[in-house]
């Protein structure tokens, strides 16, 4: 399973993809706006940081204007995938960018195992379902991530499943088990599971009891 930073953080995502275990990043409008920069300059330095796919989203409400945003977007460095939104515009858009374009596209904001399936068949890349969003309203979001795997499965389609907005470790193990193909998720946590207590509690004895043997 890959792992996306879910941030705008340019510091952080250098920090993180230093370890050698990030494959990619997403942003989105919220994320941006933390920064107080301006957009492309934020998304530029992120692609040049992380080479694997790099999303940023297109908010236009039209298909043209969708497409439009989304070349503009492209424009920024090989890297970028777009995210589109999930809305009957936006999957007109996907075949548009993807087959005539040369865009990859994400498409984003899916809730329900239909509304996956409708993006696959319209050709995304990538298919993004916001887990933490779900479980928010007492959706059951493991549910949901097996059903797409299994539909992408069952009808040979090429998108790569994205569990987005990863906010817990017990998430993290849940993607796993459905074989989701990508996670993404803020730095805290991504850090958060290198640790547990018990490896700091046998490091730190081996540590004492290497100071006791003989030199």
């Amino acid at each position: 399973m890959k792992i996306f930073l879910d941030t705008g953080d340019v510091e952080a995502i250098r920090k993180a993809y230093d370890t050698g275990l990030i494959d990619g990043v997403t942003t989105n409008p919220s994320h941006i706006a933390k920064t107080q920069r301006k957009f492309r300059d934020v998304v530029e330095e992120i692609c040049s940081i992380v080479p694997g796919p790099v999303s940023a989203e297109a908010v236009s409400g039209t298909t043209e204007k969708l497409v439009e945003e989304a070349v503009s977007l492209a424009s920024i460095a090989s890297n970028i995938v777009v995210k589109i939104p999930m809305t009957v515009d936006g999957l007109r858009a996907v075949p548009l960018l993807e087959e005539q374009k040369n865009v990859k596209t994400n498409v984003t904001m899916i809730f329900s195992s239909t509304q996956s399936y409708l993006a696959m068949k319209a050709g995304a890349s990538f298919v993004s379902i916001v887990l933490s969003r779900l479980d928010a309203v007492a959706n059951e979001s493991d549910i949901l991530v097996e059903d797409a795997v299994t539909i992408r499965d069952n009808f040979g389609f090429n998108s790569e499943i994205i569990a987005g907005s990863i906010k817990t470790q017990n998430h993290v193990l849940a993607c796993l088990r459905a074989g989701v193909d990508i996670t993404t998720m803020n730095p805290d946590l991504f850090f958060q599971m290198f640790k547990h207590p018990l490896t700091a509690e046998g490091l730190a004895q081996f540590a004492e009891d290497w100071k006791k043997v003989p030199k």
